[in-house]
């Protein structure tokens, strides 16, 4: 069993019992009581749990995040997304992408020619280096494998070097105060390539209404179009029409919106 695989468990676990003891770590997966911690404390940078004193349990609904694998699941809403989001890209553009589960569907759609991209996402350079379609830059960092991006002082130095035209943003929440996530190193990431970037491209499956985590982004006034699946909130339309920001919307049929 891989370590992602026991940390899903351990998760799962918690998720269900409220509580999981290092004890029962130890026992369920035959692994040391060190190892047990480490696990524990890989879930806890993740802030998906909260450690305690033998054991974890479950933080505050404004902390929790799924891990990436689980969020590549339910790809439909996505992948219309992400078409629609690709189809906005012209040929040369050059590109800040976000690790993002539906940001990663636009990548996949995407159809234009010697683009520039520039992520700390380890799956978007992987599908763009083998379409070799443009160039492709990676931004180094510390490596999350719960996220499989880069973040860190390193990621935004980084950042610092480019000014590109478009950024493809993923949004773990939004709200009327704007954009929020639950992991503070995330939130800095997208802080800075909303400032280096002419145009801000959200991708946010509607669901994303429904949340709000701790660590504040941006307002939505910083962002140019929001591409989703459904008609946001009053409130948060009221934001988005008072500072004439587009909205994009897709239907059930492959390419088909509303704006």
């Amino acid at each position: 069993m891989t370590q992602e695989e026991r940390l899903k468990g351990i998760l799962e676990h918690i998720k269900e019992n409220g509580k999981i003891r290092i004890e029962q770590i130890c026992e369920k997966y035959h692994i040391s009581r060190d190892s047990a911690r480490r696990d524990l404390v890989k879930l806890e940078e993740a802030r998906l749990i909260l450690r305690t004193h033998g054991g974890a349990v479950l933080p505050s609904s404004g902390n929790f995040t799924a891990p990436y694998h689980v969020r590549l699941e339910n790809q439909a809403t996505k992948k219309r997304i992400g078409r629609l989001a690709a189809g906005l890209v012209h040929d040369g553009e050059t590109l800040f992408l976000d690790a993002s589960t539906t940001v990663q569907a636009a990548i996949e759609a995407l159809s234009a020619k010697d683009i520039t991209a520039v992520t700390n996402s380890i799956d978007a350079a992987a599908f763009l280096g083998k379409k070799e379609t443009g160039k492709v830059h990676l931004l180094g960092g510390e490596y999350n494998a719960w996220n499989r991006n880069l973040t860190g002082p390193q990621t935004i130095a980084m950042i610092q070097d480019f000014r590109v035209q478009t950024l493809f943003l993923g949004a773990c929440a939004i709200t009327p105060d704007g954009l929020s996530c639950p992991q503070l190193e995330e939130a800095y990431v997208k802080r800075e390539m909303i400032s280096r970037a002419d145009k801000v491209y959200v991708l946010a499956e509607s669901i994303k209404f429904e949340k709000s985590f701790l660590h504040h982004v941006c307002g939505l006034e910083s962002i140019n179009i929001l591409i989703t699946d459904s008609e946001p909130p009053v409130a948060v339309q009221e934001i988005l029409d008072k500072h004439r920001i587009e909205i994009l919307i897709v239907q059930e049929g492959d390419n088909n919106y509303e704006n």
